[in-house]
């Protein structure tokens, strides 16, 4: 597993930062360590599949390199 930090686009308000983190939190294999607007820090050893379930949850995002 690896501690990431991932950007967010379209995060605007309190209830896109519970809607991003219920998404992390349901997928498999990742652990969301903080949700902010704009970013979250997860550990994980698939980062496709969190950037997946965000664009499944409205939110484009890529990994910060």
């Amino acid at each position: 597993m690896t501690l990431m930090e991932l950007k967010i686009e379209g995060m605007h308000c309190g209830a896109c930062v519970r809607r991003v983190t219920q998404a992390l939190e349901k997928t498999p294999g990742v652990t969301v360590e903080s949700v902010a607007i704009g970013s979250a820090t997860i550990e994980t050893a698939d980062p496709a599949s969190a950037v997946a379930a965000l664009k499944k949850a409205g939110y484009a995002a890529q990994p910060v390199s």
